[in-house]
């Protein structure tokens, strides 16, 4: 996953500070600030994807069982706890108790903590841990983007996927608030080309469409923006500075311990002296266990300074986005396929800008 008030902007009150709640049919959103020395900083990382999907599953190597959980794509802090749910159900089949965890960005300390749950004993082990990690520069709206391409999804991981996003999206509503960085937000999904309406019922994303709340198409007077097809919804937004703290802190509490260690192939992982081993590695595991399929998706970010009256999301138009986080701002909108390079780009941060710049600028009221 993973996007300023201009003088007599009213501040509105919240909608959905304790859950989804109606609106007014017109809301009065704060404009967002878009300019270049509001920018605190620009980041990019990249998304491990692949064309057919996360991989859960199990496979004997040996004395050692693994149960391989990555390759979330732009969805790793979205799918974590349901892909953790898949991997730790595979992984009880094995009957042993201690085990190991190799990753220590969201996906591996979503699994950590199911693990701790469910009675295990894990050890994580990871060459870095927060805020050194690829799931800190995640945007955190909680939304499956890029994790699949349609041409390739097979029956059994449609299944998968709806049921970790089912599995996610409850787990998610149970930490929110402060402690956590969670909270509810409107989403406007904008587009100037197309109408926005439910994805095809071939599409797995279809059958997790009825977990958002209030979702509605809105006409041209029901929201400020001047761009022709508008939908609104409600999700979460989760913030990676504030939630992954935490869930590395419940981790620790709960007996848990981190090995700092890299591994440089294979046969590294197998001489750890655990025989249930997790590899939640994301990218690491196209080096690590020869996943071909393993792409990189460069996403780039530049933040602005935070503003607290802004208490909205939008994606769109053209791949564009915008997240109001505590720590700021974010806007985004690149995806470069293939690309593994993780220095910001001056020109894409110039574009992120301009045509963030363009849609707050010509907002109605």
């Amino acid at each position: 996953m993973s996007a300023l008030l201009l003088p007599g902007c009213a501040e509105r009150r919240n909608p959905a500070a304790s859950g989804p709640r109606g609106t007014e049919s017109v809301p009065r959103l704060a404009r967002v600030r878009v300019a270049p020395d509001r920018v605190i900083r620009t980041i990019a990382g990249l998304r491990p994807f692949r064309p057919s999907g996360f991989v859960v599953r199990g496979e004997k190597a040996g004395d050692k069982v693994v149960i391989h959980n990555y390759g979330h794509g732009g969805a790793g802090i979205t799918l974590s706890w349901g892909t953790a749910q898949l991997a730790v159900a595979e992984g009880a089949k094995s009957g042993l108790r201690d085990c190991a965890v190799i990753g220590c960005g969201v996906v591996g300390l979503s699994t950590a903590r199911l693990l701790q749950q469910r009675g295990y004993n894990p050890v994580i082990y990871a060459k870095a841990t927060p805020p050194d990690t690829t799931s800190n520069v995640a945007g955190g709206l909680w939304e499956p983007v890029s994790v699949f391409d349609e041409a390739r999804v097979t029956p059994e991981f449609r299944r998968q996927f709806g049921e970790a996003a089912r599995f996610a999206f409850r787990r998610y509503q149970s930490l929110a608030g402060d402690a956590y960085g969670v909270r509810w937000l409107p989403l406007y999904r904008l587009s100037r080309h197309d109408a926005i309406g439910p994805p095809p019922a071939e599409s797995p994303a279809s059958d997790i469409e009825a977990l958002y709340p209030e979702t509605k198409q809105l006409a041209r007077g029901e929201h400020p923006f001047d761009v022709p097809y508008a939908e609104r919804r409600y999700t979460m937004l989760i913030e990676p500075a504030t939630y992954l703290n935490a869930l590395m802190r419940d981790f620790l509490v709960n007996g848990g311990r981190i090995a700092i260690r890299e591994f440089g192939d294979a046969a590294a992982v197998m001489a750890l002296g655990e025989k249930l081993i997790f590899n939640c590695t994301g990218l690491g595991a196209r080096g690590l266990f020869g996943d071909a399929e393993l792409t990189p998706i460069k996403g780039q970010l530049a933040v602005l300074l935070p503003q607290p009256e802004v208490d909205y999301m939008t994606i769109g138009p053209g791949g564009i986005y915008m997240f109001p986080r505590r720590d700021g701002v974010l806007l985004g909108g690149s995806f470069e396929r293939g690309v593994e390079n993780t220095e910001p780009d001056p020109a894409t941060t110039e574009r992120i800008l301009r045509q963030n710049g363009a849609l707050f600028a010509g907002m109605r009221g």
